[in-house]
């Protein structure tokens, strides 16, 4: 029985998304333009991450195992 409520809680949860552009609220306005920008950015141009937010995945795989090279820089801490 709760399984079949639980369920239903779900379904109707699910069903309440909305589907429509987003807008900036009645009487607010979008952000400020960037310093550099020529033109205020759509609300879609703001959502969209850079390519610097999200990097693409590298799926180079490791072939075989490859001693590193000395690092002159990696020291030991003093003390």
């Amino acid at each position: 029985m709760r399984g079949m409520i639980g369920l239903a809680l779900v379904l109707a949860l699910a069903g309440c998304g909305r589907r429509e552009a987003l807008q900036p609220a009645q009487g607010a306005s979008l952000p400020q333009t960037p310093a550099e920008a020529r033109v205020q950015p759509t609300v879609d141009q703001l959502l969209t991450p850079t390519p610097t937010a999200r990097p693409a995945r590298s799926e180079e795989v490791l072939r075989k195992s490859q001693e590193r090279q000395d690092d002159r820089f990696d020291l030991p801490p003093q003390g």
